[in-house]
């Protein structure tokens, strides 16, 4: 029972931190926030840390350290992850759907067969993620995103209107639910209409309290009554209710809102507080003792854990917080964790879970990547796809005279992971001849230039959707300037578009109607042969 714990063990059952998903200390990527193998294990074995939110590696190092990390642990674990595009998204080898908003493109002709497709998608999020030892799905997006410059939401979320966002996240928390995950509606009250990334600055909504209630909050409503576990709260100042703290920060809105008004009593857990917004004026340590005041159960990603254990831990001391709210942020976590099967006695609401890691299952990866969800996979990107001009596209020959040219345009050469030579958007255009050209805003063209001397028809591909932390959403400066200068010297083929619809919509008034272009909401290799399929009328690679 939680009687037995000590104040700084109740507190640190609230934490989640981040780590590694790979195994070895020499493969960790974010240094600044994935801690080496044994500072993690005394986080876990020492301070007792209720769980861990994990990031990188492929889906089967995934199922050996959740194994590992739960074999440290003086509790059972909490083990995370931001898998909103399936397990796939984070963790290679398993299924990566699309984002949500191609299944809100489906809705907007036949919301019962979207609802088919969120569904199927969060029950095989959930499936994947049991057998990689996940047990948190922090997913959906519940954001409501009307605003095409958001930088941080924008094709996260299930759509533009709070009736299709809500009835698509519904079913979303409905198919998962069917397993032994956790889920959670984000980023509470909303955080879609922004143009201001919260892993930047902190973002402002300046809306009405009706104004509000009558399109941020509905979302958050229907995934309440559909069962989310937990709701995350956004790093937003909402002043028509709390002109001092974000709702992170904010027990007006964690308590008053969320608690009373909504009626909601399951985890309340706090987006990242290494987030630029809020710990930028706050500090590492007094942001977890605000997010704890406020009303948080779950404190994610301290920049510090043990620091911001101990400040919490003050704050009790001092009168503060009251220890009866750590008490009850526990109970609620320990609920969570039954749940999901990490209890040693499953009947009991307030079980305790001393004892520490749950008896380790046989890893069996047979369930990643079935035929059934990349066949879902498959049909929610083809369904969602938008084309016109005069498909298929008829590849000349080249020839002395004339270069054919793939130019592909992308945010971050070096940071982009779904693009490798073997990857459709590269190799099929190469089976035709085309010549391989790669550009983004900081290194310009990379490889081998036509030449201003030849004629170079060109496919010009452009993968553009929000981006956290780099705080853009729209065509990058590189994209427009290789637009323009196609159309001008009428070297432009076909224009294909992967990632956001808002991208579509500025090209589209200046394309010519011959011309093939080609959007899919997806980026991975799946959405590029179907992409790719359409644009050289090739056989489906996914058969459905």
């Amino acid at each position: 029972m939680i009687d037995n714990l000590s104040l700084q063990e109740l507190v640190a059952q609230m934490f989640v931190v981040r780590a590694s998903g790979f195994l070895f200390d020499h493969q960790i990527r974010y240094p600044e926030w994935e801690p080496k193998a044994d500072r993690l294990r005394y986080y876990l074995e020492n301070l007792g840390v209720g769980g861990v939110i994990l990031v990188g590696g492929s889906a089967a190092e995934l199922a050996v350290r959740s194994h590992q990390l739960q074999s440290w642990a003086k509790f059972p674990l909490l083990l995370a992850a931001d898998i909103e595009e399936g397990v796939g998204q984070r963790f290679g080898g398993a299924t990566w759907f699309g984002p949500p908003m191609a299944i809100a493109e489906v809705a907007q002709r036949d919301l019962d067969l979207a609802c088919s497709y969120a569904a199927k998608m969060g029950a095989a999020t959930a499936i994947e993620a049991v057998a990689i030892g996940l047990n948190w799905i922090l997913a959906p997006v519940v954001d409501v995103n009307n605003n095409p410059d958001n930088p941080v939401i924008n094709v996260r979320a299930f759509g533009e209107t709070p009736e299709i966002v809500g009835k698509l996240a519904a079913a979303f928390i409905r198919g998962a639910a069917e397993h032994r995950v956790l889920t959670a509606a984000k980023h509470f009250p909303g955080h879609g209409d922004t143009a201001v990334d919260s892993h930047l600055e902190l973002p402002v909504l300046p809306h009405s309290p009706s104004r509000l209630a009558a399109v941020e909050l509905p979302p958050f409503l229907d995934a309440i009554a559909a069962g989310t576990d937990a709701v995350m709260t956004a790093h937003l100042l909402i002043p028509a209710w709390d002109d001092e703290f974000p709702a992170t920060l904010s027990r007006k809105i964690s308590i008053g809102k969320l608690r009373q008004e909504l009626g909601f009593d399951g985890l309340i857990v706090t987006d990242a507080l290494v987030m630029g917004a809020i710990a930028n004026k706050y500090g590492a340590d007094e942001a977890a003792v605000l997010a704890a005041e406020a009303g948080a159960d779950v404190l994610l990603m301290p920049l510090d854990p043990e620091g911001a254990i101990r400040a919490v831990c003050a704050a009790v001391e001092q009168g503060r917080i009251p220890i009866s709210q750590i008490e009850e942020s526990v109970k609620r976590i320990w609920r969570s964790k039954v749940k999901v099967g990490l209890a040693i006695e499953p009947q009991s609401p307030t079980a305790s879970i001393e004892g520490g890691a749950p008896e380790a299952k046989p890893i069996d990866l047979s369930v990643l990547a079935a035929p059934e969800a990349r066949g879902t996979a498959a049909s929610i990107l083809r369904s969602s796809l938008k084309f016109g001009g005069n498909l298929p596209l008829r590849a000349k020959q080249q020839s002395d005279k004339q270069l054919l040219r793939n130019s592909i345009v992308v945010d971050d050469v070096l940071g982009c992971e779904f693009l490798a030579n073997r990857d459709p958007a590269i190799s099929i255009p190469a089976q035709f001849g085309y010549k391989l050209q790669l550009i983004d805003d900081r290194t310009g063209a990379v490889s081998e230039s036509a030449g201003d001397d030849k004629f170079s028809p060109t496919l010009l591909q452009v993968f553009i959707r929000g981006n956290c932390f780099r705080g853009s959403a729209g065509l990058t400066q590189a994209a427009k300037d290789w637009f323009n200068k196609l159309l001008s010297t009428g070297e432009l083929e076909a224009v294909l578009i992967y990632g956001s619809p808002y991208v579509l919509e500025q090209f589209l008034p200046h394309l010519p109607k011959s011309i093939p272009y080609i959007f899919c909401f997806g980026q991975m290799p799946l959405a590029q042969s179907i992409a790719m399929e359409l644009l050289f009328d090739l056989k489906p690679t996914e058969e459905v």
